[in-house]
């Protein structure tokens, strides 16, 4: 299981008039958008064009920060997509991740420590696509 995030962009800078320095934390969470999609054994599992990927870093970077990491599911609230785009949830097998929208899609199971691993992937990869962008990624926390 990867998830995968390519075409950074400002979505909704312009017509903010803001640039990305000035700009207010749920403002960046809310602009820096890329398509973001989730691999299993080579083939695209899930795909979503012009996806909240900083704030989905920002609320996993929580979500593992928290005492009660292991034993609460993820579900992205987000202030842009609608919630349960996507979910992290333990079943007996692993961990396992999903999306409320469309509800046939779900990786196979993958041990904590594989699910872990891919998030700081993930994080590490919105991080350099923010930079990328001339944006200084340190308002996402570290994972």
């Amino acid at each position: 299981m990867r998830f995968v995030c390519r075409d950074f962009g400002l979505s909704d800078q312009p017509r903010r008039g803001l640039t990305p320095q000035e700009a207010p934390l749920e403002v960046l969470l809310l602009d820096i958008e890329a398509e973001l999609s989730v691999w299993e054994h080579g083939q695209v599992m899930w795909r979503e064009q012009q996806f909240p990927v900083a704030e989905l870093a920002y609320h996993l970077a929580l979500w593992l920060q928290s005492p009660a990491v292991r034993h609460e599911d993820f579900e992205l609230d987000s202030m842009q997509a609608d919630e349960g785009l996507i979910r992290i949830a333990s079943s007996d097998e692993g961990w396992r991740i999903g999306s409320d929208i469309t509800p046939d899609f779900w990786t196979s199971p993958v041990t904590w420590d594989v699910l872990v691993a891919e998030i700081k992937r993930f994080d590490r990869a919105v991080r350099e696509g923010i930079a990328a962008m001339g944006i200084e990624p340190d308002f996402i926390p570290q994972p």
